[in-house]
């Protein structure tokens, strides 16, 4: 089941990227960063009394010149009601009702769509007694708050809550291999869509970020049936710009939690950018396995050394050695057999178990070659490993003390699995608990 979106919306200098970062504080879960990679503030994964969504920030809606003020304003409130399953209209209790509030409400109001109405900067009892100035917008109670001050942030959370739809499944059958093709702008995303597909299933253009929605394909492949999902680019951090395009990259980041298997596409003749690392986080963070594909290869391929060129992608995405590299070149066909096949391998290896017993001798003989290192006088203790779950392949050590884990001694564990059992393509997920622990 995907994640509802929730996105923060209002006019400029209401607070929105205040309020977006008070809401992801460390008194909410939020999915952990990776060493080694970036993460933007764009959006988040967050929780709250049992329940997940993804919290977007749209950043502002810039609404100049003034001359058309009113059409920006449509436009973008277009997009976000659009896109997003519950909007959060934020107003400034300080301004009062302005000309830009009134036309945001009108186009709310006959949207239908699930809407909070949020009065911000409302830090003492006077000014959330002037948030009553609002009812005037017709969009229901409007809820006093100061993202500044974390005031009534924990009542905001639970009307969101209680406003999230309850999505149906997705309708892909059960055990179908999904695949999102991911990556920048303008990399031949859909291009490559088209050459697996042999039709013209998605629009091919030199324009970035032609592709806003998340295209869904389902298709056989030497007799059996897949999913291939399409997404929008996803441009480096500073370089989202507002509407379309932020709501694109919230779109492209659920359709990673969806698939099974990202294809990372890059292209040839601009190595892996920092770009593609953020992208790459992404795909790591949500534990999903991965196929670097180098792209439009034919650009280059009579002058690049295949194996130098291998050797500084790896060098740039050093912190994921598992993950396979192919080379393509959609516009030509060249390559393209390849993908699904190594996908395929890569879905098998997320499915693997590993009998216990096995996963024990390796951990033995990892420890008995390079015991763990003393922290304070004291020496982490393996006790136990099994492996509790696939998909993605997640072990989980019984130790005497977490505390005494070191994060280059997970993993050297990591690695020594991997040497064993394989996973190719697949992060892995290492859970330590202490002795008795659940």
């Amino acid at each position: 089941m995907t994640r509802p979106i929730v996105a923060i919306v209002g006019r400029p200098n209401v607070g929105k990227s205040t309020l977006f970062n008070r809401l992801v504080g460390e008194r909410l879960s939020i999915i952990e960063d990776e060493p080694g990679t970036t993460r933007d503030r764009l959006y988040a994964d967050i929780a709250w009394k049992e329940s997940a969504f993804t919290i977007v920030d749209t950043g502002g809606l810039l609404l100049n010149p003034p001359s058309d003020i009113v059409q920006r304003v449509k436009s973008q409130v277009a997009v976000a009601i659009e896109e997003a399953d519950i909007i959060i209209f934020l107003v400034d209790v300080l301004d009062g009702v302005t000309t830009v509030d009134k036309e945001l409400a009108e186009v709310f109001r006959r949207s239908g769509k699930r809407l909070l109405l949020v009065a911000n900067k409302a830090d003492n009892e006077k000014r959330c007694y002037e948030a009553a100035q609002f009812y005037e917008l017709a969009l229901g109670d409007p809820l006093p708050v100061s993202a500044y001050h974390d005031l009534g942030i924990a009542e905001l959370l639970d009307r969101v809550v209680e406003s999230l739809p309850h999505l149906p499944p997705e309708e892909e059958e059960v055990g179908i291999m999904k695949v999102a093709i991911v990556g920048r702008p303008n990399v031949g995303k859909s291009m490559l869509l088209n050459a697996i597909l042999g039709e013209e299933r998605a629009i091919v253009t030199e324009t970035p970020g032609t592709t806003r929605d998340a295209i869904d394909t389902i298709f056989e492949h030497s007799g059996e049936r897949m999913m291939l999902i399409d997404t929008a680019g996803i441009r480096r951090r500073g370089r989202v710009e507002v509407g379309i395009e932020r709501y694109s990259v919230a779109r492209a980041l659920r359709a990673i939690s969806r698939a099974d298997v990202a294809l990372l596409l890059t292209e040839a003749t601009e190595p892996v950018t920092a770009q593609d690392t953020h992208i790459a986080g992404y795909i790591r963070q949500a534990y999903k396995g991965m196929l670097l594909v180098v792209n439009k290869w034919d650009l280059v391929s009579e002058t690049a050394d295949r194996r130098q060129y291998t050797r500084v992608v790896r060098d740039r995405l050093r912190f994921m050695p598992y993950v396979p590299v192919l080379y393509t070149s959609a516009k030509f066909g060249e390559g393209v057999s390849d993908v699904l096949n190594v996908a395929r391998e890569i879905f098998e290896e997320r499915k693997k178990r590993v009998p216990t017993a096995l996963v024990n001798s390796v951990v033995r003989d990892a420890v008995a070659s390079h015991a763990p290192p003393a922290v304070a006088g004291k020496k982490l203790k393996i006790l136990y490993a099994t492996q509790a779950e696939t998909s993605p392949p997640t072990f989980v050590f019984s130790v005497n003390d977490t505390a005494l884990l070191h994060f280059s001694y997970q993993r050297y564990l990591e690695n020594e699995l991997r040497r064993s059992f394989g996973f190719q393509g697949t992060p892995l997920r290492l859970v330590f608990k202490r002795r008795g622990e659940k």
